[in-house]
């Protein structure tokens, strides 16, 4: 193998891009998105595209009116960029919020997905069709799951 990392089937390290080139971050709302940017930055990322998820009702009503979930995104977007000055923004509006991250990160070119679990018991996990399962499992990329640091929350 001559020193090369083997990363895949006859893949190296070499052939991949910088893991952390270009992460795209799932973010809910303001104090989620100040506490996973934070959890983010030691690990250095090249670039940050902060997205919010926008959940459509898909023939119900949805969750928020427009205009609150537009805000909900714009102070998302702020409060990552008070640790990522430079982070782009994507806001996407979908039922399937898995769906919507994976399709986000192939419009921005991410090179991975970084996100922190919401938490909530197993029943939450269950009745919102655990995110965190769908990520790790669904992904055509690298996906990160930063830690959970209950004291900024």
């Amino acid at each position: 193998m001559g020193g090369q990392l083997v990363t895949g089937m006859n893949r190296t390290a070499d052939d991949d891009p910088d893991l952390l080139e270009h992460v795209l971050l799932p973010v809910a709302n303001e104090a989620d998105a100040r506490a996973t940017a934070r959890e983010l930055e030691p690990y250095h990322p090249g670039h940050v595209t902060a997205l919010h998820v926008v959940e459509k009702g898909g023939g119900v009503p949805d969750k928020t009116p427009v205009e609150q979930s537009e805000q909900l995104a714009e102070d998302s977007f702020a409060a990552v960029r008070t640790v990522f000055p430079d982070a782009d923004e994507h806001t996407a509006y979908a039922r399937d919020v898995a769906g919507a991250i994976f399709d986000a990160a192939d419009d921005v070119g991410a090179t991975a997905i970084a996100y922190r679990s919401r938490g909530g018991n197993r029943i939450m996990q269950f009745l919102s069709g655990d995110l965190s399962l769908k990520l790790v499992t669904q992904a055509d990329r690298p996906v990160i799951a930063l830690p959970r640091v209950e004291s900024e929350e």
